[in-house]
C-alpha cells in the first residue's frame, strides 16, 4: 500500500472508530513513516551516549535491500510477515492475507498501551497488517518464489484508461529506477533486486487500490501454482478497512483518554462511502484528494481535514544537537525507534519462532 492507504485510510479509520485527532494522526504518521525511516547512521552524542537507529525501510535502489541479513532485519518483520504456509523455509517466508501470524500480532500488541511508545507501535502494526492485504504472495527476502513472467500481466473490469495507466506507470518505473539500479549494482544482482525481492517483479500494482489484476509466477509449473489468480485489491483494501476499524474501535473502547465518542461510527454508516474512495481510479495524489474530500464532507460526523502527513526525519536532525541521548526521548522520532526496534524483536524472536520460523 502507499501513503494513501498508510497515513489517510488509517487516519481515517481511527477517527470513524472513535479515536481523538491527536491519536488518530501519531498513528497514522507512524505507519505511513515505516516506508519513509530509512536514515542509515546510528548517533554518537557528546557526553558518550549514541541512539541506535532502526530503519524500517529502504529505496528501492539501495544496495542494503541485497543483503540477505538487511532483507531480514527490515523487510520481513515490517513488509511481508511470513504466512508461515507450504512446505519449505521459502515458502513458508511468502505474505498471506490477514494471516494467522499477523492475527496474533494484533492481539499481542493491543493491550500493551503501557508503553510509552504505544501509539507509534500501533502504527508499526497497522503498516505491517495492511501489507500483508497487499503484499500477499510474495516474501520479503530475494527468492525465485517472486519471480513473475513480465508478460503475463492481465486486468479486468478496469477500463482501457487504467490499462495505459499501468503501462506507463511501469515505464517510469524503470526509467526511473533501470539506470540507477544497474549502476550501483551488477546485471544479475539488479534482476534479483527488481524481480526477486518482494513485489519488486510486479512493480506498484499491488499497491493501487482500484485493481483487478493477476499474473503467471516464473517458478512453478503447475497451472494452479503458476498462476496467480484474479486480485481484487478493491476487495481485499475495503477488508483491511473494516478490520483496522474493529481494531481502532478496541483502543478507544480500552483507553477513553485516547477517544472522541462524537466521531463514531458503525461500520456499515460507512462502508459504502469507503467503497466509493477506493474505487477512485488515479495516480495517488488524486486518491489522497477522495480521503481529505470524504472527511470534509462529514465522513467523521462533522466536516474535518486529515492533516498533511509530515514526517519524522527532522527530527533526525534536531536529535543530532543533544548532548545526550537523555534529551532525544522527547522527539516522536526516538518513540518510533523504540516502537521498531521492539517489533522487530517480537517478529524476529518470538513470534515467527513460535512457528517454527527462525528468519534470524
Amino acid at each position: 500500500m502507499q501513503i494513501d492507504f498508510h497515513y489517510y485510510a488509517t487516519y481515517a479509520m481511527a477517527r470513524c472508530a472513535g479515536l481523538n485527532q491527536d491519536v488518530a494522526k501519531r498513528v497514522a504518521t507512524a505507519a505511513q513513516f515505516v516506508d519513509d525511516n530509512a536514515c542509515p547512521h546510528d548517533i554518537e552524542f557528546p557526553d558518550g551516549s549514541s541512539l541506535s537507529v532502526e530503519a524500517t525501510a529502504h529505496h528501492v535502489a539501495d544496495i542494503a535491500n541485497i543483503d540477505t541479513k538487511d532483507q531480514r532485519d527490515v523487510w520481513v518483520p515490517f513488509h511481508f510477515l511470513p504466512g508461515n504456509q507450504g512446505e519449505s523455509f521459502t515458502e513458508k517466508l511468502i505474505c498471506q492475507k490477514d494471516s494467522e501470524i499477523a492475527k496474533q500480532m494484533l492481539d499481542h500488541y493491543l493491550p500493551q498501551s503501557d508503553k510509552d511508545y504505544y501509539l507509534p507501535l500501533i502504527g508499526i502494526m497497522a503498516h505491517v497488517y495492511a501489507d500483508t492485504f497487499s503484499h500477499y504472495g510474495f516474501s520479503g527476502v530475494s527468492s525465485r518464489r517472486n519471480r513473475v513472467e513480465s508478460h503475463s500481466f492481465r486486468f479486468r473490469n478496469s477500463g482501457d484508461e487504467v490499462k495505459k495507466f499501468t503501462q506507463l506507470k511501469q515505464q517510469n518505473f524503470f526509467a526511473k529506477y533501470g539506470n540507477q539500479l544497474i549502476r550501483n549494482i551488477k546485471s544479475s544482482v539488479a534482476e534479483d533486486l527488481s524481480g526477486a525481492l518482494g513485489h519488486g517483479a510486479v512493480l506498484t500494482y499491488p499497491d493501487a487500490p482500484y485493481l483487478e489484476w493477476c499474473f503467471d509466477y516464473e517458478a512453478y509449473k503447475e497451472e494452479n501454482a503458476k498462476q496467480s489468480g484474479w486480485r481484487d485489491n478493491k476487495q481485499t483494501f475495503l477488508e483491511y478497512c473494516q478490520k483496522m476499524h474493529a481494531l481502532f474501535g478496541q483502543i478507544a473502547e480500552s483507553n477513553p483518554e485516547y477517544s472522541d465518542a462524537g466521531a463514531t461510527s458503525q461500520w456499515s454508516d460507512i462502508e459504502n462511502k469507503i467503497i466509493g474512495i477506493i474505487a477512485v481510479r488515479a495516480e495517488k495524489q488524486e486518491r489522497i484528494k477522495a480521503w481529505q474530500e470524504a472527511a470534509q464532507a462529514g465522513l467523521f460526523n462533522t466536516p474535518e481535514t486529515i492533516p498533511e502527513y509530515r514526517d519524522w526525519n527532522s527530527d533526525f536532525d534536531d536529535i543530532k544537537e543533544c548532548q545526550g541521548a537523555h534529551e532525544a526521548i522527547k522527539y516522536p522520532l526516538y518513540r518510533f525507534y523504540q516502537a521498531a526496534s521492539y517489533h522487530r524483536w517480537y517478529v524476529l524472536r518470538q513470534l515467527l519462532p513460535q512457528h517454527g520460523l527462525a528468519v534470524r
